[in-house]
């Protein structure tokens, strides 16, 4: 093994960082990188050898307080030489004193919480359905919703402002959103759909109760008919562990949520009944 260096990839570098989600059987959008890249451009980083990227991660920090882990993946060829967790290392020097949160694959969560300093809060799950039915009543796509109050409320279900992220995340080629409305015009639930390499996946799908996030779920399958859609939930929620077994829904991948503190991360778990994505959180 020749020398290993370790740098900030360029805009180009990401998309190659997400064509090995693809081979990793992580199913990225189609238009991940682009909604990624804005986020923190200094933020992701690759391990080099002979010109080679051998291996990836990207450390993203969202504001002077919240970062998030993802994209890390180590060339198969370049395994088990101590490579991921120097980039590792490395790449979280980035994040500074921030809080910083990921979803690891559940095989790795010892090995995460004893040499990457982070601690297993709780599990995500994957769940895999089939689009189609009807579009329900009473939804309003998400580009039609004042951006400025779209954005307060996914900042109520985050653990950061992310109006940067969200501008491109709704925008994108082929990705659509739906919310839903109180009397006094007052969002209570939105959820995006993208296309991905197999089907779609929907994501986030924030909701005050079950039945709002039904709705939306029903809302953003119509326009799917027949394909392929996975929902990733965090376990805790058990109205969202209702709704997909209720609909005969398959968990298909599981993983695990870690932050590098201790402390419980204030989230509103019952109200979310879908992950944005594993990737940026």
């Amino acid at each position: 093994m020749g020398d290993v260096t370790f740098r900030t990839m360029t805009k180009e570098e990401v998309g190659t960082a997400v064509e090995w989600a693809a081979r990793e059987g992580w199913n990225p959008g189609l238009h991940d990188a682009e909604c990624f890249w804005p986020v923190d451009p200094d933020g992701f980083f690759c391990a080099e050898t002979d010109g080679k990227i051998v291996g990836t991660v990207s450390v993203l920090n969202y504001d002077d307080r919240f970062s998030f882990a993802g994209l890390f993946i180590v060339d198969p060829a370049w395994r088990a030489h101590g490579i991921g967790m120097q980039l590792y290392r490395h790449a979280m020097r980035h994040a500074g004193s921030r809080v910083v949160g990921g979803d690891g694959v559940v095989a790795m969560v010892d090995k995460y919480q004893k040499d990457g300093g982070l601690f297993l809060h709780y599990n995500n799950a994957r769940y895999e359905g089939i689009g189609g039915g009807s579009m329900p009543p009473g939804l309003v796509p998400v580009r039609d919703v004042d951006f400025p109050e779209l954005a307060e409320y996914d900042a109520a279900h985050f653990p950061a402002r992310r109006e940067r992220f969200l501008e491109h995340w709704i925008s994108q080629p082929g990705h659509s959103g739906l919310a839903r409305l109180n009397g006094d015009g007052e969002v209570i639930g939105y959820g995006v759909r993208r296309p991905c390499q197999t089907g779609y996946k929907i994501g986030p799908l924030f909701a005050r109760d079950r039945a709002t996030a039904e709705m939306i779920l029903d809302g953003l399958r119509a326009g799917i008919p027949d394909e392929p859609f996975f929902l990733d939930i965090p376990v805790p929620n058990e109205a969202a562990v209702g709704l997909v077994k209720d609909r005969g829904m398959n968990a298909v991948f599981f993983t695990a949520r870690l932050y590098s503190t201790k402390d419980s991360v204030p989230l509103p778990l019952n109200e979310i009944f879908g992950v944005t994505t594993f990737e940026l959180g």
